[in-house]
């Protein structure tokens, strides 16, 4: 059935407004979490505070989920904003970058994915490629811009048979990262299995083989290394995410 996006959101005023308040009393919270968690506030139990931040960003990932749409696009630049080389980031330093060797790579698929066959780097050049150049936007607070090109990731799991049903994409990575998308963002047209950067071969620094760039999403959700993708209905969490990070983290 149909929705009139207009009628929703009439139908829906009152969430919209508390979706406006609430955002406005979890910066305010925050501070007080904040507070808590640094011993700065007497009387209460560090368990209570873990406790009001899972529970604030729950219901962040509630609200920004209800909040997507995959007809609402990140920003898109021209070719003098693309920044060349781009920022090395990551949970270890530039000297310890995973080199994956080329000629041996195989990316695995499990889960709740008909075709499980592992596909080789050359299979997966071999696909339809898109190009976009867009923001990567860092928890840290830093953005810069970048020409990113691959395989949409929608067309590569309608291609293997993913259940498009299931609430999750998981990736696990060469580097022992590994994160997780809602399949909304995952199916989102500007999400891709980028294996080039700036029209060439992805840097090892930034990836290669290939990272999945999402644009409407926190770079810490865009993984890079990867070398394996699942699909499940159980909750697969993140690096990041199991220490605390928000997991829907849209930009």
């Amino acid at each position: 059935m149909l929705v009139n996006r207009k009628t929703l959101i009439v139908e829906n005023k009152q969430l919209l407004i508390d979706v406006q308040r609430r955002s406005f009393m979890k910066q305010t919270l925050s501070l007080g979490a904040l507070m808590m968690l640094t011993g700065c506030a007497d009387g209460y139990e560090p368990e209570f505070a873990d406790d009001v931040l899972d529970k604030m960003s729950s219901w962040n990932d509630r609200a920004q989920a209800w909040l997507f749409s995959s007809n609402r696009l990140a920003p898109t630049y021209t070719q003098a904003d693309v920044v060349d080389p781009f920022r090395f980031n990551a949970y270890y330093g530039v000297d310890e970058v995973r080199t994956v060797d080329e000629a041996t790579y195989k990316l695995e698929l499990s889960g709740m994915i008909a075709k499980k066959d592992s596909w080789t780097l050359d299979q997966l050049r071999a696909l339809p490629q898109e190009a976009a150049i867009t923001r990567h936007i860092c928890v840290e607070g830093w953005s810069m811009i970048g020409k990113w090109g691959g395989v949409p990731l929608k067309t590569f799991l309608e291609m293997v048979g993913a259940d498009m049903t299931a609430k999750y994409v998981g990736f696990k990575c060469a580097d022992d990262y590994w994160t997780s998308l809602d399949m909304p963002s995952a199916l989102h047209p500007q999400t891709i299995m980028a294996l080039t950067f700036n029209d060439k071969v992805l840097p090892k620094e930034n990836g290669f083989p290939f990272k999945v760039r999402v644009p409407t999403k926190l770079g810490f959700k865009n993984p890079k290394h990867v070398t394996e993708i699942f699909v499940t209905n159980d909750y697969p969490g993140g690096y990041w995410e199991d220490k605390g990070y928000n997991w829907f983290s849209g930009s």
